[in-house]
């Protein structure tokens, strides 16, 4: 199998030209002298058409029937090498077809379990390894790559270096209640809840550090936004402040967006995504309100038809309904400022003159996708942040690398982390989290 093969994706590029395509058989159908065949290789779908007289006049009698019968018997998801000429079709989704001179049967399939027919979503859970091979999953695949390549772009182009650091760690980074506990040699360890520790220490070597890789919450949740394991970017950065820093998230966001409009549109076709909707996100400016501010409207709009939260008093936290009104009422993503330090991470800076709030912010997506965004400038001082772990009730001396950090030649600092698979699902469109990843691990999901 030494031919070159050419992708799907870009048989544009040959037609009038006889190609081989190296494929999967996703559905098939036909009368008579005609099969066609609903080809995916990981690019692209496409449809390919068999002519019995073809093969006849090219083959023989003989073997000319014999290779179209082979043809006509192939099941779901049996591997093929297909050769034939491309010609370009308008009636054709894609845009072309394929008009196949020989086929070779390269793997064969039999009983798949996942058929065109409707299925449950515990089923197609259970046979997560297969499902992944459908449109829709392949859809939401290349989208989650196209974030992937263009959070690499952005950060590269604005001068951030990758800084990878430790999954396995001695403390927790927030709350302690939500840590997956592990024996590491004789000692506690736990998986990492977030990179960020870690990379403040790389942003006082390095001025502006991202860090992008798994990490783990033991939230015994089941709503459709949360996975226990799943794949955060952080970044970090000297020398900025919180306005600075709302613009870099805004940045980013919009690239990610641009990203898959760019690199994935086939991608949002098959979704139906509202791909006017994404670029809207894009030209608009985000929405920037105070927490203070988002409950006043909250409490003012509470008794409205079309409303579905419970009321809420200034020191209280939001909800996902709160969240989802917040956002759909401005109507674009929408950076909620200043919380309560009541309910944020001790590494929080207070707000100059208000100790009560806090510099941070939580990016809500529109359409009801909730935070994709937390971020926060950082407290730089060490007795202020000393005292506040203490207040925590945490052990300052689990924390003696990162007070250190404040003793020798501390700078004023910030960052923010993205949740990888929220930001698919709020491109993408879909309704659950769970598609976001390729194994989702949720509280009673553990296999395959």
């Amino acid at each position: 199998m030494s031919k070159d093969y050419v992708a799907i994706i870009d048989v544009k590029d040959h037609v009038g030209q006889e190609v081989t395509i190296g494929a999967w058989v996703a559905n098939k159908s036909g009368k008579g002298k005609l099969a066609f065949l609903q080809l995916r290789d990981g690019t692209a779908f496409f449809q390919a058409v068999a002519f019995k007289p073809n093969f006849i006049e090219t083959f023989g009698e003989e073997e000319g029937v014999a290779k179209f019968d082979t043809i006509k018997r192939l099941s779901q998801e049996t591997s093929v090498l297909v050769t034939g000429i491309v010609k370009e079709d308008e009636r054709s989704k894609f845009g072309y077809e394929l008009d196949v001179t020989d086929l070779q049967v390269v793997g064969e399939s039999v009983d798949y379990p996942i058929t065109p027919k409707e299925h449950g979503t515990d089923f197609l859970m259970d046979h997560r390894h297969l499902w992944l091979r459908s449109r829709r999953q392949m859809a939401i695949m290349q989208i989650r790559n196209a974030i992937i390549y263009a959070t690499y772009e952005f950060f590269d182009q604005n001068g951030f270096i990758k800084f990878d650091s430790p999954i396995l760690s001695g403390n927790a980074a927030e709350n302690t209640t939500e840590l997956f506990e592990t024996d590491y040699f004789g000692h506690p360890a736990f998986l990492s809840q977030s990179g960020q520790l870690y990379l403040e220490a790389g942003v006082m070597a390095l001025g502006r550090v991202f860090d992008f890789g798994p990490v783990f919450r033991a939230e015994k949740s089941k709503t459709r936004r949360h996975l226990t394991e799943f794949w955060m970017m952080d970044a970090e950065y000297a020398f900025m402040s919180h306005e600075q820093s709302l613009d870099l998230q805004e940045a980013y966001v919009k690239a990610l967006i641009q990203g898959v409009l760019d690199r994935a549109p086939q991608a949002l076709e098959i979704l139906e995504r509202d791909v006017e909707a994404l670029k809207r996100y894009i030209d608009q400016p985000f929405k920037r309100v105070s927490y203070d501010d988002a409950i006043t409207l909250l409490q003012e709009h509470e008794a409205d038809e079309d409303t579905d939260y419970d009321h809420l008093e200034h020191g209280d936290d939001f909800g996902s309904p709160h969240e989802t009104w917040i956002s759909n009422y401005f109507g674009v993503p929408t950076f909620v400022v200043n919380y309560p330090a009541s309910f944020k991470a001790f590494y929080m800076k207070p707000v100059p003159g208000n100790p009560d709030r806090v510099l941070c912010a939580d990016l809500l997506a529109p359409e009801g996708y909730g935070e994709i965004i937390g971020g926060s400038v950082r407290e730089d001082d060490y007795q202020k942040l000393y005292d506040k772990i203490v207040e925590e009730g945490l052990n300052p001396d689990d924390y003696a690398f990162y007070l250190d950090l404040r003793k020798y030649g501390s700078v004023p600092h910030a960052g923010f982390g993205l949740g990888l698979e929220r930001m698919v699902t709020f491109v993408a469109g879909t309704k659950h989290i769970r598609e976001a990843i390729p194994f989702p691990r949720m509280l009673h999901r553990l296999k395959p």
